[in-house]
């Protein structure tokens, strides 16, 4: 059984602009030769970084640089990719304010597509999104550090928002987690947390380690991480796979020529026996708004720069070319 992860997707902007709305093109291209892997997955999860709405406003103040939002034709994007979940914790959601995210919401509930990671209240924020899986059941948790004005309350709209240090979640943030996560054990087979959490660049910093640690700790079999701008290293920590980045899959951003923000991999987790057995990288290229899979020198650059990364955590990384390979024991 295989369930197809992603980084950020961000649909806005210019994605919006020249892809989304405009009706020549079909909503399968924007995935290009991606879409038979991502099809052939029994399960598609994407962290989704823009809202779907054309309510709102920018947000105030405008000390935010960035605002991204997409036309509601984005939702018949991720239905030609039969994406099954989208998480919305992250720093873009709330762009164009409440009445957006809320609209968003509705859009995505009504297209069937299971979300979490941001709602009406702190409650809906908090509510895992439960995914039938051929075999068993898939909880997904979506969480951020990233704007903390953005914290879902009570009766307020906004996101699952967390805080830590170098010692890991800080109260009432750990005991919260730690409740959520064995509700989401009596509710599903497998648990992914989804972390939006750290810098846009660099290697993930010790706190941030302890984070993803304590998360497993807490219950997860899998952490998801994004928001870095570039694929970070995997480690192997008690059995269970931590994904510090998974990078970016789909926007507009200008490409760092060293970092190499356009490549990234699609992250395909192998299921065997109900425990995740193998992640499987495909590289990627975003180019022209769209996503394809990378091509000789683009796949040379994501294995040598995958695998050192992945060293440092004492992870290896098989295979050449057009995948590579990292066993779950």
């Amino acid at each position: 059984m295989q369930i197809a992860l992603t980084g950020d997707v961000m649909l806005g902007r210019l994605v919006d602009q020249y892809v989304i709305r405009n009706q020549s093109i079909g909503p399968d291209k924007i995935w290009s030769d991606v879409l038979p892997l991502l099809l052939k997955a029994d399960r598609r999860l994407i962290n989704f970084e823009c809202v779907i709405s054309v309510r709102g406003r920018e947000w105030q103040p405008d000390s935010k640089a960035f605002h991204f939002r997409a036309h509601p034709r984005a939702i018949d994007f991720l239905r030609a990719a039969k994406i099954d979940c989208v998480t919305l914790a992250n720093n873009h959601v709330l762009d164009y304010g409440t009445d957006a995210l809320i609209e968003c919401l509705a859009l995505l509930d009504r297209a069937g597509i299971k979300r979490t990671g941001a709602g009406a209240s702190l409650a809906e924020a908090l509510m895992p999104a439960v995914v039938d899986l051929p075999q068993g059941r898939l909880g997904v948790v979506s969480l951020t550090d990233n704007e903390p004005e953005w914290e879902a309350g009570e009766k307020k709209p906004g996101t699952h928002y967390i805080a830590y240090d170098a010692k890991g979640l800080v109260e009432p943030y750990r005991s919260r987690l730690a409740q959520l996560l064995k509700q989401v054990r009596s509710q599903a087979d497998l648990v992914v947390v989804s972390a939006h959490v750290g810098p846009n660049w660099g290697p993930p910093s010790v706190a941030m380690r302890m984070l993803a640690h304590q998360i497993v700790d807490l219950g997860a079999d899998l952490y998801w991480g994004h928001s870095n701008h570039t694929a970070q290293g995997i480690e192997l920590y008690k059995g269970k796979a931590i994904l510090y980045s998974t990078g970016d899959f789909i926007d507009d951003y200008a490409v760092d020529s060293a970092e190499r923000n356009d490549l990234s991999f699609l992250f395909i987790v192998e299921l065997e026996r109900g425990r995740i057995a193998r992640i499987l990288l495909y590289p990627v290229c975003i180019e022209d708004l769209y996503v394809r899979l990378a091509k000789d020198k683009e796949m040379e650059f994501l294995s040598r720069t995958m695998r050192a990364k992945c060293k440092v955590f004492g992870t290896a990384m098989t295979g050449e070319g057009q995948v590579g390979t990292i066993s779950v024991k």
